[in-house]
């Protein structure tokens, strides 16, 4: 390539490099111009500048060009892959400047999909074996960040020559470049492991020594097992070492392999103590800290200066390192309480903190503490920290607070009537807007806990009459769930016209029609159990009180008691004359006024429900609206086609829901003989005997009927009451024939119906003035008292609410590298490395050849590989872990317990 003055077009190029704008020009332009179209029109005309300064011939107005293209690219995103072989072109000047100025190009806009990217391959080279020790650094550098599995494979040799670089600046980045390049081309271990281990060992240069420990906590926070052989130098370099973050590197590396060999602990604990207590440097204690209390929390005089020091943290008046005591707290929480109650007047102010991330640390402190003795309390201080919080602090709480109670069904929950109350409570938070949450915990305790229906429908029934709610979109989702709640389970409401007028508020347009149409249909079953219970009194008052076998459910209750509380309901609505003549009337002449202009409505699912209403609510209107002289048929209403279709109805409607495995279909066994298709395409072949009655199509024209056709629609009407008589015993006997589809039942659990009444919320205490006081009995493990009646029963699924996720199992490249790494420690370099991907060679160990590479460069490798050898065994007697790496150690790896060397015993 010709310098910046020769060539032909030398006139242009002086040219345009004198009137050239530099990038300090560029990025006042921009700063002049103010952000919007004007600043934009500026940039627009700066890259069509640079488009065509960059084709010059002269490399310093390139240089200039790809300064600024590369500037707007980091700032202001503009896209530089059309400059990627001028940035080649670039880092081939003899110029270090320009050089600089094209790596640094290549490193931010280079992709693995760059076309051009391979022709970097021999510049890399080049400059690797470079004499200036910054083209070799500018090279390490671009190539750490670029590196794809070619690059590692062609340049693993020159980075294996720089790894006992005399020049410490070189040598300290060659280390740092050789993760990228292991994690792409896991063969290149083999070459330079021992290289890597080589530096390890040396104690001349802090930086080389802490760019190769950072190599290795990264290596080992992957597969630490491999790096157990290694822990005699880590433990040197703990004791020696006197540069904190090398130290906090170590600490992370030990604290990994602690886990794996017990007999490490019991020799590393008193280092990391005594570096506790010596070191002033705040994030070497807090690393000292963490370790102690995640590997090391058997030893008590080690965690009890670890909780000193967290206190210290705790009570600085640096936001920052209260933050880290907190976080200290939370790591030591799971397996010592005692240093939580020691601290929990602390963690409990700092709720109301300043600062968002502090309050955020000591909300998941609370919640770790949280369990079935203590549950009630805690959520009574969070619900008044909610109530005096922001918005999205408040929302925070109230997450963890469903996330918490509700993990793994509803475990740590004993009175689920102060549950629901408590979902409730939380709509009324002005700032809620967890509603999703709340709708799908309401729905789901009510299909899980029978017992705790009563108090889920007065719950419902306090946030329905309640119009203010209707005008917080946030808790429209509660609402609709408040809707179906109370639709139902009707029978449990004490008063069944509330429901019904609340469901039908003018207000209620304010919600979306899909939720609309959900009130509109729970209102339907609000209007079937009003006029079933109307009309036939000496009914019982739900269908449910059937003795059905649902084995899809595991209620505790029997027949006998599930039929007294029923009936105990009908009756007791019968003794109150609850449902009158005049109180149906006015029941129908609501709905027919409320729902009559929503026929028309454009929603379909509006129209169609409110239609099913109308149309049920006119029929009864038609009979309940006859002469006085009728009153004793219509009580009796044993004879009333009106009746008998309510009561179908009711008897629909009254069926118990339960919760639905998500795997349920996966479960039912293909009948034998049963070929599944993969389309329909046989369809026409398997049904062409088939014949699908006419009336069933779908045609856009009326159909004509025939004389044959009228008189078989008129068997059909004639037919119609009879076959609806049978349906009702359809679902008891698919029940009965095909019970394996259905989830199990325990029908030998039998626990009393009764329950505690619900907390009245007025009597909880209100005042949140002085929320310290979270005693220490809230957040003790107390001993479970003896309840008086036991848990409701929660209907579990057998296999988990959530389907299991099968995953492929790959060998990625982290276990290729941690087999390289093991080959190595073991001795056993000579072993035929296994195929990694993306890689175009079978054999990189050293001795093996190389289809792509020359005879002079493998001779060359061979070289290079036996020196290593030699600088190995020349240092063989320096220290026990070297010398077993170099005279192959045997260290069995995967056993449970490996065998690590002696300093340990």
């Amino acid at each position: 390539m010709s310098g910046g003055s020769g060539g032909g077009g030398g006139g242009p190029s002086l040219m345009d490099s004198l009137f050239q704008r530099t990038l300090d020009d560029l990025i006042k332009g921009i700063r002049l111009h103010t952000p919007g179209a004007a600043q934009s029109s500026f940039i627009s005309k700066s890259v069509d500048e640079i488009r065509r300064e960059i084709k010059s011939t002269d490399l310093q107005t390139k240089s200039t060009a790809l300064q600024k293209l590369t500037y707007l690219h980091s700032l202001h995103g503009f896209d530089m892959s059309w400059a990627a072989f001028h940035a080649v072109e670039l880092t081939s000047s003899p110029s270090f400047a320009h050089k600089k100025t094209g790596y640094l190009a290549a490193s931010l806009s280079f992709r693995p999909s760059t076309e051009v990217l391979l022709l970097l391959t021999n510049q890399l080279r080049k400059d690797l074996s470079s004499t200036n020790q910054h083209e070799v650094s500018l090279a390490l550098e671009c190539l750490s960040v670029i590196c794809t599995a070619d690059f590692a494979r062609d340049l693993t040799p020159d980075i294996f020559t720089l790894l006992t670089s005399s020049k410490n600046f070189i040598r300290k980045k060659s280390i740092a470049c050789l993760l990228m390049i292991f994690s792409q081309y896991p063969d290149a271990v083999r070459v330079c492991f021992k290289r890597l281990v080589e530096n390890l060992e040396s104690t001349d240069n802090a930086q080389t020594l802490a760019a190769t420990v950072g190599v290795f906590c990264e290596l080992a926070s992957k597969e630490p097992r491999t790096y157990l052989p290694l822990a005699p130098e880590f433990y040197r370099i703990l004791v020696d070492s006197r540069n904190n973050w090398v130290l906090i590197k170590v600490l992370k590396i030990f604290a990994k392999l602690a886990k794996l060999e017990p007999r490490l602990a019991k020799k590393v604990v008193e280092p990391i103590c005594d570096h506790m207590k010596r070191s002033e440097a705040k994030s070497l204690v807090f690393e000292c800290v963490r370790t102690i209390v995640s590997s090391f929390y058997e030893y008590e005089f080690a965690v009890k200066l670890a909780v000193s020091k967290i206190k210290e943290f705790l009570l600085d008046t640096d936001l920052n390192l209260k933050y880290l005591g907190l976080q200290g707290l939370l790591l030591v929480a799971p397996n010592h309480l005692w240093a939580v109650l020691e601290n929990k007047e602390v963690v409990i102010k700092s709720l109301s903190d300043v600062d968002r991330n502090i309050r955020l640390e000591a909300l998941r402190l609370v919640m770790s503490m949280v369990s079935d003795d203590n549950v009630i309390e805690i959520c009574r201080v969070l619900i008044g920290y909610a109530l005096k919080s922001d918005p999205e602090f408040c929302n925070e709480i109230l997450r963890s607070m469903l996330s918490t109670c509700s993990r793994n069904v509803y475990e740590i929950i004993n009175d689920f009537d102060w549950y629901v109350s408590l979902l409730g409570e939380m709509a009324r938070i002005p700032h809620c807007q967890n509603g999703e949450e709340i709708e799908y915990q309401l729905i789901d305790i009510g299909m899980r806990v029978k017992d705790v229906r009563p108090e889920l429908v007065r719950v419902a029934r306090d946030l329905l009459i309640d119009p203010a709610l209707l005008g917080n979109p946030f808790i429209h989702r509660i609402l609709s769930a408040a809707a179906w709640v109370s639709g139902e389970y009707v029978w449990f409401s004490k008063n069944p016209f509330e429901i019904m007028e609340a469901l039908l508020q003018p207000r209620a347009n304010l919600l979306s029609p899909s939720i609309r149409a959900l009130y509109i249909h729970s209102a339907f079953k609000v209007l079937s159990f009003c006029l079933h219970s109307f009309l036939l009194p000496h009914k019982p008052a739900t269908s449910s009180s059937k003795l059905v076998d649902e084995p899809d459910f595991t209620y505790s209750e029997s027949e006998e008691e599930t039929d007294v509380d029923l009936a105990t309901t009908s009756s007791s609505l019968s003794k109150k004359n609850a449902f009158t003549q005049e109180s149906i009337v006015n029941m129908l002449i609501l709905v027919l006024t409320s729902l009559s202009p929503l026929a028309g409505s454009h929603d379909v699912e509006i129209q169609e429900r409110v239609r099913n209403v109308l149309g049920l609510a006119q029929l009864a209107q038609e009979e309940i609206s006859c002469d006085l002289d009728n009153k004793e048929k219509i009580i009796d209403g044993v004879a009333l086609k009106t009746s008998i279709l309510i009561r179908l109805i009711n008897d629909a409607l009254s069926e118990d829901l339960g919760p639905v495995s998500l795997s349920a279909q996966e479960r039912v066994p293909i009948p034998d003989g049963l070929l599944l298709e993969d389309n329909l395409g046989k369809l026409d072949t398997i049904c062409a005997d088939v014949e699908l009655p006419i009336s069933e199509s779908f045609s856009l024209v009326k159909p004509v009927l025939t004389d044959v056709d009228s008189v078989s629609i008129r068997q059909n009407e004639e037919s119609s009451e009879t076959s609806a008589a049978e349906s009702t015993s359809l679902l008891s006997e698919h029940r009965k024939r095909h019970g394996i589809f259905y989830l199990p039942s325990d029908n030998n659990q039998n626990a009393s119906t009764s329950f505690p009444p619900a907390n009245d919320p007025n009597e909880r205490d209100n005042d949140v003035e002085d929320l310290v006081r979270l005693t220490e009995e809230s957040l003790v493990l107390k001993r479970k008292s003896n309840l008086s009646r036991p848990r409701p029963v929660v209907v579990k699924l057998d296999e988990g609410d959530r389907l299991p996720i099968t995953r492929a199992k790959t060998e990625s490249n982290d276990d290729l590298i941690s087999g390289a790494v093991r080959d190595v420690l073991l001795g056993n370099e000579n072993s035929p490395p296994p195929a990694a991907p993306h890689s175009k060679v079978e054999k990189s160990e050293i001795g093996d050849s190389s289809r792509r590479k020359s005879k002079h460069r493998k001779e060359k490798k061979h070289q290079n590989v036996e020196e290593s050898k030699q600088k190995s065994g020349g240092r063989h007697g320096r220290h026990k872990a070297r010398q077993r790496a170099d005279e192959g150690i045997n260290v069995a790896v995967q056993i449970q317990k490996p065998v690590i060397p002696d300093f340990l015993l």
